[in-house]
């Protein structure tokens, strides 16, 4: 675990920093197709530093918001926040910020930058279908993500995500609109490909980097979970009841589809191939013969 902590930390920086050198590049290329306007370039790496700072602090906020969670209190949620400071004390973890989804979907994930800072957000469908057992098993599977600092990378990766989106609708305008720099038909042309590619290809490499980072923290936080609860068993009973009652969320996001402990999205034949969560099957097999080991 202490080795997928530290893991985990190094990955938010390496992440942070190719992010900005990715949108370097891109910038490098884009000045030099506007008639080596270099100012361009300093825009954008400009951009991509304050971009990657802001959603450091703010990404977390972005995620609920998108989400549509509302705080809740132990008055208003008794049942969540008992099984919650319960798991909380007997791993020596601070008690997160709780949040709650009005959605028939059953879902859960957590946020936050560090321990201190995180919140547990789960949907209103996951407390009609789970017994006490099951919703332990989910909890600490959230949980295992807070201790794990795997919440860092993911909203690392949910604001990269997002940046990646804005960066293709960028591509696109200055295609159509820009490019005249060079005062022929060829940079004009060549702006337009480039545009268009970066517009196709960002969103793909988005979703493939969104993907790796996402399935091995999946298994992961499952084992953590049932080394806290001493109850594969539960998580896994969970599981099965996450997939037998899977419906997308009435609010789903593709930037945080990650973040779930379930796919909130209904994938068809080409999402698959992106798909941010190992297969429940396999979870739910690892965590029969968990044994200490994945």
């Amino acid at each position: 675990m202490y080795s997928a902590i530290a893991r985990n930390k190094r990955n938010t920086w390496f992440i942070v920093i190719a992010f900005v050198l990715f949108l370097g590049a891109i910038g490098l290329v884009a000045g030099w197709l506007a008639g080596e306007n270099w100012w361009i370039t300093a825009f954008i790496l400009i951009f991509a530093a304050g971009y990657a700072t802001l959603q450091y602090f703010m990404a977390d906020r972005e995620a609920l918001a998108l989400s549509g969670a509302v705080e809740v209190s132990r008055a208003d949620a008794p049942r969540y926040y008992r099984l919650v400071e319960n798991l909380c004390i007997s791993t020596g973890t601070p008690m997160p910020k709780l949040f709650v989804v009005t959605d028939a979907a059953p879902n859960a994930f957590a946020t936050g930058r560090t321990p201190e800072t995180a919140s547990i957000t789960v949907t209103t469908g996951l407390f009609e279908i789970m017994t006490d057992r099951e919703l332990e098993g989910v909890l600490g599977h959230e949980l295992a993500h807070i201790r794990n600092y795997d919440i860092r990378v993911s909203l690392i990766v949910f604001g990269l995500v997002v940046a990646v989106g804005v960066l293709a609708d960028s591509m696109m305008r200055i295609a159509f609109f820009g490019g005249r720099g060079r005062g022929n038909n060829q940079a004009q042309l060549l702006f337009l490909i480039f545009g268009v590619v970066a517009a196709i290809v960002s969103p793909l490499l988005a979703g493939a980097v969104q993907a790796a980072v996402s399935r091995q923290r999946e298994y992961l936080a499952d084992a953590t979970s049932a080394l806290t609860t001493r109850d594969p068993d539960g998580l896994a009973s969970a599981l099965e009841k996450l997939q037998e009652h899977a419906q997308p969320l009435t609010r789903a996001n593709t930037s945080m589809a990650h973040l779930w402990i379930a796919d909130p999205l209904r994938p068809n034949a080409m999402a698959r191939m992106f798909a941010t969560h190992p297969p429940i099957a396999d979870r739910i097999a690892r965590l029969h013969t968990i044994g200490g080991q994945f």
